[in-house]
């Protein structure tokens, strides 16, 4: 059942109702801030004696503290809504969409400038006298989609990004909602500009494994538009979602911190139902490497190899008459459902100057020892996707469809992994010059009933130029995984052409 967003404005339930529920619920839904993990981090010391930390001061200030409490209250009144929601069977992850625009996906959410929930709005109006909050610098980059809740990263491109990971609310109902900094605003430059190297710097994308925990992937770097600043070592943050509390930090050592490295993509990769056999593989964009973490001891290494690189002739970009030039490598990440082949995960990639795509054997990667000895591991899958292929980030659904974004073209494009990656086997879901500009990242969501998810946001305009704040220039997007690709090329259940499905591709 939807809840209409004009019914809930009107109706308002008894309070007794919620104060009974904040009291026997009281850590639902909280965002509680976890100080032991936050503050107690043990920073590598060869990042501690280092120029990133010769002015660091750890200590708080007052207002932080106001923040944080001001947060607890606030959230722990939601917490009685969203339960008491649940109990009348309202709060699903069924959703309102802003518009149906760009059939079969509908638009949850579109802004023409980014916001954010100030603790009030003498805040917001301070932190844009302060430069802390530029709009027209806030772009969205990635998102990920976990119960009630969509996550949104914003990297520290551009001076006057307040908080660089935020969240919306899943239902929708309201064209263009505030940002929610996550976990708070203690966590965030505009707020923590003295203990920055222990909040997040600027955040890429983020992925949650099958255990409910957020994987937060923070560059260190900002300013990566104009001149690129390495302010603080490059991290994984994990969060347990069931408290959003910090649960870990995982340094990624110096050595394999390459000059000008930009760690800019991550994906998460376990079968376990505990994740007790949890791996994290890593995209170096502009150092063309593919860094793997295992969780159980906490260790990397770092895969090299010629198909990580650009293509030259593929890092000529045009989009609605611009032309630009990027030498991006390796990017797009995305892995086969566990049983996909010989039982063991393939991880699909490419780079963002490519019109091609590459596999690797997950087994491959989660063995250090292959690291030097591995070079005929890494394949090319089929055929080049053409002129104007290039691709942002991909994903796959259960059924083995993968997703991914044509940039150039205002295109979401798709394949069935089982059959052979051609032009004649290869669709498009949706193509849209207004809506789909910059199609950036790509996720499927986990639910029983998948869907696959999309944020288009004009990156190549707003590198180049200040975006009309007039239009709308960012959208979420959102459509049933199964039927978008129902009758086409995509679709798994259809096989056109004799020995289609006979060819492997593996």
């Amino acid at each position: 059942m939807a809840l209409s967003h004009q019914w809930f404005i009107q109706w308002s339930s008894p309070s007794l109702v919620f104060t009974d529920i904040n009291a026997q619920y009281k850590n639902v839904n909280q965002y509680l801030y976890n100080r032991d993990v936050h503050t107690q981090n043990v920073i590598p010391k060869y990042y501690r004696n280092s120029e990133y930390y010769k002015n660091y001061d750890y200590q708080r200030n007052d207002y932080q503290n106001v923040l944080k409490k001001n947060r607890r209250q606030e959230k722990s009144r939601y917490s009685g809504v969203t339960l008491w929601l649940a109990m009348l069977g309202l709060a699903s992850t069924q959703s309102i969409p802003a518009d149906l625009e760009t059939p079969p996906f509908s638009t949850l959410y579109k802004w023409k400038y980014m916001d954010f929930e100030f603790p009030s709005e003498s805040h917001r109006q301070d932190a844009i006298i302060s430069r802390k909050y530029v709009p027209e610098n806030v772009l969205p980059l990635g998102l990920e989609i976990w119960g009630s809740r969509v996550w949104v990263t914003l990297p520290n491109w551009k001076e006057g990004v307040p908080a660089t990971l935020a969240t919306v609310s899943r239902t929708g109902g309201i064209a263009s909602p505030l940002l929610v900094p996550y976990p708070d605003w203690s966590y965030h430059r505009a707020y923590n500009e003295p203990n920055k190297c222990l909040g997040m710097t600027s955040v890429f994308r983020v992925n949650i494994d099958q255990c409910g925990r957020l994987w937060v992937l923070d560059s260190g770097q900002i300013d990566s538009t104009d001149s690129p600043k390495q302010i603080c070592p490059p991290s994984i943050m994990v969060f347990d979602l069931r408290t959003d509390a910090l649960i870990a930090r995982h340094y990624i050592p110096k050595k394999y911190v390459l000059q000008d490295s930009l760690f800019s993509n991550i994906i998460v990769d376990s079968s376990a139902s505990d994740c007790s056999d949890l791996y994290a593989y890593i995209s170096d964009t502009w150092r063309f490497g593919l860094l793997v973490f295992r969780d159980s001891d906490k260790e990397f290494w770092r895969f090299s190899h010629h198909l990580f690189y650009p293509d030259p002739l593929a890092s000529n970009f045009t989009l609605h008459g611009l032309n630009f030039q990027w030498s991006d490598g390796i990017f797009g990440l995305a892995l086969t459902p566990s049983d996909y082949y010989n039982n063991e995960r393939i991880l699909f990639f490419h780079s963002m100057s490519s019109y091609r795509e590459f596999y690797v054997r997950t087994s491959v990667l989660r063995d250090p020892f292959r690291v030097n000895n591995s070079a005929t591991e890494f394949n090319l899958v089929g055929e080049s996707r053409g002129l104007s292929g290039q691709s942002s980030a991909s994903a796959i659904d259960r059924r083995g469809v993968m997703f991914y974004g044509l940039v150039t073209r205002d295109t979401v494009g798709c394949w069935d992994t089982k059959k052979p990656y051609q032009m004649s086997t290869t669709g498009v879901i949706a193509m849209n010059a207004e809506t789909l500009v910059f199609p950036n990242d790509v996720k499927i969501d986990q639910e029983e009933r998948q869907n696959v998810w999309v944020i288009s946001n004009k990156l190549p305009m707003f590198q180049n130029a200040p975006l009309d704040l007039d239009n709308y220039n960012y959208r979420i997007l959102y459509a049933d995984a199964i039927d978008a690709v129902r009758g086409t090329i995509c679709d798994p259940n259809l096989t056109t052409g004799q020995g289609l499905h006979s060819r492997p591709l593996l």
